[in-house]
C-alpha cells in the first residue's frame, strides 16, 4: 500500500487543491503558504456554511445550476481534497477522477470509506485521517465524566433545580482504576489526564508488544485477549476504540456483567463497539452505576430511547470531540502533510483500508 502520494517530480503538472468543507479565511491562507506546489481553490459560496465552529458537514444549501456546474468543474480538476465533499458522497469517484489524496477532517473514517466503496472505487487515492486532532477534547470529556460521577454532579444539579439543600458525600478519583479500550492517541490522552489525578490506568490495544506502559501514561498495557481479565478491575471503562470487524460489539452483556457493581462506562469511540440494548439493561438493573455517552446506535438518539431519562446517564449529541480550535489543529496536520507530500516523505495518518484505521 502506498504511504504517500507521488508529487515530488518538478516537471509534473501543478496540483489542484480543493477545499471541500468550510475553513476560516486565515486558515486557508496558511494552507496556501504550505502548498506552493499547488493551486489552492477555496470557493466559500459553494460550500455548506457551518452550524457551529468546526462543523464540516455544514447546513444543507441548494446550489443554483450555475453554482453546481462550477463545483463539478472544480471537482473534475482537483488532485487533492481537503475533506470529503459531502454534497457528492455517492458519486465522488466519478466526479473527481484525478484525486490522488484526500485529507479527512475526522479520525474514524474507515467504515465511512468502506460504506461508500471508496477503497474499491478510488484505488489510486490515499486517504489520511485527522487522528490525534480530537484527542484532547475527547479526553477532557472522559475526565469530565469521571469527575462529574465521582463528585455527584447529578445530585447537585437536581437539588439546585428543586431549590433543596441537603449535604451528601461524593468520592474522589485517587487510586481508582480506569480501563481504556483503544489506547491510541485519544486513549493515551485519557491516560495522561487520569494519571495526573493519581488514578490507576490500564490500556488495552491491538498491538501491545514492546510498549513501555510508563512511556504512554499507563500502569499496565494489555492486548484484546486480556479484556476479560481486566474488566473486573474497571471502576471506569473508557471506550476509545475505532469501529472495525474486531471491535464490533466488543462490549456486550457478558463484558458488562464482568464489570464491578457500580462501574461507569464512558464511550468516546464508536457506537458499534457496545451492544446498546445490553447497556440499557445493565443500567436498568443497577449493575452499572452510570454511562456517559457521546455515540449511539441511532443518531440523532430517538426521543423514545430510555437513555434520555435514565439516572446517571449523560447524552452528548456526538459533540465530545468538537472544539472551536479544531480547524486550526486540522490545518496544522494538513500543512505538515503538504510539506511531506511536497518532499516525497510518508504522510501522517494514512488510512489502512483493510484494517479500517
Amino acid at each position: 500500500m502506498a504511504t504517500h502520494p507521488t508529487s515530488a517530480n518538478p516537471t509534473a503538472a501543478r496540483d489542484v487543491l480543493l477545499i471541500a468543507s468550510w475553513l476560516e479565511p486565515e486558515l486557508v491562507e496558511r494552507v496556501r503558504a504550505a502548498a506552493p506546489h499547488a493551486d489552492v481553490v477555496h470557493e466559500p459560496d459553494l460550500l455548506r456554511p457551518p452550524r457551529y465552529p468546526a462543523d464540516h458537514a455544514g447546513r444543507p444549501v441548494e446550489r443554483t445550476p450555475e453554482q453546481e456546474a462550477r463545483w463539478r468543474a472544480l471537482l473534475a480538476r482537483a488532485t487533492i481534497l481537503f475533506d470529503f465533499d459531502r454534497t457528492h458522497l455517492d458519486d465522488l469517484p466519478e466526479l473527481a477522477p484525478r484525486v490522488r489524496w484526500i485529507q479527512a477532517t475526522s479520525a474514524g473514517i474507515g467504515q465511512f470509506v468502506r460504506r461508500h466503496g471508496y477503497d474499491r472505487r478510488m484505488p489510486g487515492t490515499v486517504f489520511t485521517t485527522a487522528s490525534g486532532v480530537h484527542a484532547r477534547p475527547l479526553a477532557e470529556f472522559a475526565l469530565m465524566s469521571m469527575l462529574a460521577h465521582a463528585r455527584g454532579l447529578a445530585v447537585m444539579a437536581e437539588q439546585q433545580r428543586r431549590r433543596h439543600w441537603e449535604r451528601y458525600a461524593g468520592t474522589d478519583l485517587e487510586g481508582r482504576t480506569v480501563v481504556v479500550v483503544g489506547y491510541g492517541a485519544v486513549g493515551r490522552a485519557v491516560g495522561r489526564m487520569a494519571r495526573a489525578l493519581a488514578m490507576r490506568v490500564i490500556g488495552v490495544l491491538r498491538h501491545p508488544e514492546g510498549i513501555d506502559p510508563g512511556a504512554v501514561h499507563a500502569d499496565e498495557i494489555h492486548g484484546p485477549g486480556a479484556l476479560s481479565r481486566v474488566l473486573p478491575r474497571a471502576e471506569y471503562l473508557v471506550l476509545a476504540a475505532p469501529h472495525t470487524d474486531e471491535t464490533e460489539r466488543m462490549i456486550g452483556a457478558a463484558q458488562l456483567a464482568a464489570l464491578p457493581h457500580g462501574a461507569v462506562l464512558i464511550n468516546i469511540g464508536r457506537d458499534a463497539v457496545v451492544d446498546e440494548p445490553a447497556l440499557v439493561e445493565a443500567l436498568a438493573s443497577g449493575h452499572l452505576g452510570g454511562a456517559y455517552l457521546d455515540v449511539f446506535q441511532d443518531e440523532p438518539l430517538p426521543p423514545e430511547s430510555p437513555l434520555w431519562s435514565m439516572p446517571h446517564v449523560l447524552v452528548s449529541p456526538h459533540s465530545a470531540s468538537t472544539s472551536d480550535r479544531e480547524n486550526a489543529r486540522i490545518t496544522d496536520l494538513f500543512c505538515e502533510n503538504l510539506r511531506r507530500d511536497r518532499e516525497g516523505q510518508p504522510l501522517l495518518n494514512v488510512l489502512h483500508v483493510e484494517r479500517l484505521y
